[in-house]
C-alpha cells in the first residue's frame, strides 16, 4: 500500500476516535439547559470528524486518482524529499505556541510568518515583513473585535 493510503489509514482512525468522542461523550456532559440549543459545542467537532473521515476514505479507495502518475510519494527515497523543511516547520509551529502568550499575539504570528516562509524559501524580506505584518494585525482584528475573543496583541512589557 502506498504511503499517502497508509497516512489516511492513520488518519481515518484518528478521526473514528475524535468522532465517538464528539457524537457520544461530549453530549452527555451538557448542561440541560443547553440540550435545547440548535448548535450544540460538539456541532463542529461532529462535522469535522464527518468531513475528515469522508476524505480519509477516498485517499483510502483511491477514489481521487484518475491515472497514475510519477508524483506519488516512495517511502523508500523520503531521502530525496525536503525533510529537513518539514521538521523545521514543525518545529517552529511548536515554538510559536510557546511563545504566543508570554510575547503576545502580533510579534509570535508575524515572526512564525516570517521565519515559516524563509524555511521555505522566500528571500524579499520586504515582501515577507510586510505580508506577516498586515496577516497577523488583521486575525488579531478579526478575532479581537469581531468575535469578541481576548488575545493579548503585545507582550506584556510593552503593556499587552
Amino acid at each position: 500500500m502506498a504511503l499517502d493510503r497508509w497516512i489516511a489509514l492513520i488518519i481515518l482512525g484518528i478521526c473514528l476516535i475524535y468522532g465517538y468522542t464528539a457524537w457520544f461523550t461530549m453530549d452527555a456532559q451538557l448542561a440541560p439547559f443547553m440540550k435545547r440549543n440548535p448548535i450544540w459545542p460538539s456541532t463542529f467537532p461532529k462535522v469535522l470528524s464527518v468531513l475528515a473521515m469522508a476524505a480519509s476514505l477516498i485517499i483510502l479507495l483511491g477514489l481521487e486518482k484518475g491515472e497514475q502518475k510519477e508524483a506519488d510519494i516512495d517511502y523508500r527515497r523520503l531521502g530525496e524529499y525536503h525533510l529537513g523543511q518539514a521538521i523545521l516547520l514543525l518545529l517552529l509551529m511548536v515554538v510559536y505556541a510557546l511563545l504566543l502568550r508570554p510575547i503576545g499575539f502580533l510579534v509570535a504570528t508575524s515572526g512564525f510568518l516570517i521565519l515559516g516562509s524563509f524555511i521555505l524559501g522566500e528571500r524579499k524580506w520586504h515582501i515577507m515583513v510586510l505580508v506577516a505584518l498586515i496577516a497577523a494585525v488583521f486575525v488579531w482584528y478579526l478575532v479581537q473585535q469581531v468575535l469578541g475573543i481576548y488575545m493579548r496583541p503585545l507582550p506584556g512589557f510593552l503593556g499587552g
